[in-house]
């Protein structure tokens, strides 16, 4: 294997790590207003994931890192072509940590319904902007022979685009439902149940719709042919069982489940493009590959070598926090958020 696939591997896994993770903090601060009803819920809400949000967003920084630095052609095009997309993505973000920190620093009733709102709309935002990504990274964008994106960003939302970002949305809000039933008790453990019920429905009917639709705006059957293989099926077969796991209350395998879903779609979008990392829809001959838009090979070396070295205590660290923090949070406690 060159390193030229490592990396690519390397940029998938640290996108896997982060959709599973971040994936559960969008879906909490999507619910929130939801699952608690009164302030003291919402605090509750938020302190299941305010130890870790923070942490599992460096996962996006390291892979926005690693594409950088090992595939510069492709950082310059997608960032480039998604400017506005990624402008979005990152508003987003701050106005959602930023509202994380500042709904406490006033009691009065206006003020945290202003910040709670903001959570919400700061956690929505990034999972519909990374499905129409996705989306896109399928479809194909218009790259011309000098590794230009040549569209606009209206092309962008294109009715494919569009399913994957409304199927991102309800997973994710699903991932977060199901997070809270492991992490809260009595009152807020129902409402996360049953908000995982009312959403689990529809986010598995988007998810088999996009699918669907792989075969008829992708490439996807070129590549794949009629049978998808084993990855994209299992990934099916987790979405499915998570509603019969949670009609038997088993919270933590239908969290399982659904975060397998996660990890073997994203696994599936990057298995299915590979060698390329943007789809050219103008020319197949123009698109960017992990050979013609890597670094040069002693480059890329001395990043692996640093990887290795530093990533098991990266590993280490937020599995430590992890364990650290373990608990289920009550209403009983005093909270930050």
């Amino acid at each position: 294997m060159s390193l030229n696939t490592i990396w690519f591997v390397l940029v998938a896994v640290l996108f896997v790590g982060y959709f599973f993770l971040e994936g559960f903090d969008y879906g909490v601060g999507m619910l929130m207003p939801f699952v608690g009803r009164t302030d003291r819920e919402r605090r509750a809400v938020l302190a299941t994931i305010g130890p870790v949000w923070d942490a599992n967003e460096v996962w996006l920084i390291t892979a926005g890192g690693a594409i950088f630095a090992a595939f510069p052609n492709w950082y310059a095009t997608l960032f480039s072509g998604f400017y506005l997309a990624l402008a979005l993505l990152l508003a987003a973000l701050i106005v959602r940590g930023v509202a994380f920190e500042f709904r406490s620093k006033d009691a009065h009733p206006r003020w945290r319904s202003l910040w709670d709102a903001l959570v919400v709309v700061g956690s929505a935002v990034p999972p519909v902007v990374w499905g129409i990504a996705m989306g896109n990274l399928l479809r194909g964008i218009p790259i011309d022979a000098h590794m230009n994106y040549v569209g606009n960003f209206w092309e962008l939302l294109n009715p494919y685009a569009l399913v994957g970002g409304l199927a991102a949305v309800l997973i994710f809000a699903l991932h977060g439902a199901l997070y809270l039933t492991l992490k809260t008790t009595d009152t807020l453990q129902a409402r996360a149940r049953q908000a995982a019920f009312r959403v689990g429905g529809t986010a598995t009917a988007l998810f088999f719709l996009f699918v669907v639709l792989s075969y008829f705006y992708t490439s996807f059957p070129a590549r794949l042919g009629v049978d998808p293989g084993v990855v994209p099926i299992l990934a099916g077969l987790a979405m499915v069982s998570v509603r019969f796991l949670l009609q038997r209350n088993l919270y933590g395998w239908a969290f399982a489940m659904n975060g397998a879903a996660i990890v073997l779609s994203v696994g599936t979008v990057f298995t299915t493009i590979y060698p390329d990392l943007l789809i050219s829809s103008l020319n197949p001959h123009w698109s960017l590959t992990v050979f013609n838009a890597a670094s040069n090979a002693y480059s890329l070396r001395v990043m692996t070598l640093v990887a290795v070295s530093a990533l098991p205590f990266v590993l280490a660290y937020q599995a430590w926090t992890y364990w650290v923090f373990r608990q289920r949070v009550t209403l009983k406690q005093t909270f930050h958020y």
